[in-house]
């Protein structure tokens, strides 16, 4: 009966780790993230595999990126800038937290 429990929990574990994934791109999807950048190229603006890959390890990354999806900015992948909140004024600050968590786990 442990080992029952163990499988339902590790099952558990997967199925939420999937959850928040497909969450993650979902709203990058109705967002309007997708317009400008992409999971594995580059677009108008870096994959997010090249944004995790350059983020790795670092502890301010969260709150760096969250800032910077949230007020804008220009410069550290060139001079394209990106608007406040990708240009979606309706995006949260609890959805922004959300997204930066999902591109940091590409």
């Amino acid at each position: 009966m442990r080992n029952w429990a163990i499988v339902v929990a590790v099952m558990g574990l997967s199925m939420a780790a999937g959850a928040h994934a497909d969450a993650g791109l979902d709203l990058a999807r109705k967002s309007g993230c997708l317009n400008c950048h992409a999971v594995d190229k580059k677009r108008v603006g870096p994959s997010y595999q090249e944004v995790a890959a350059k983020y790795k390890g670092q502890a301010s990354a969260q709150a760096r990126l969250v800032a910077k999806v949230t007020n804008g900015g220009s410069g550290v992948w060139g001079a394209m800038p990106m608007p406040p909140k990708g240009g979606n004024a309706n995006l949260s600050e609890a959805d922004i937290k959300v997204l930066v968590k999902w591109v940091l786990s590409r």
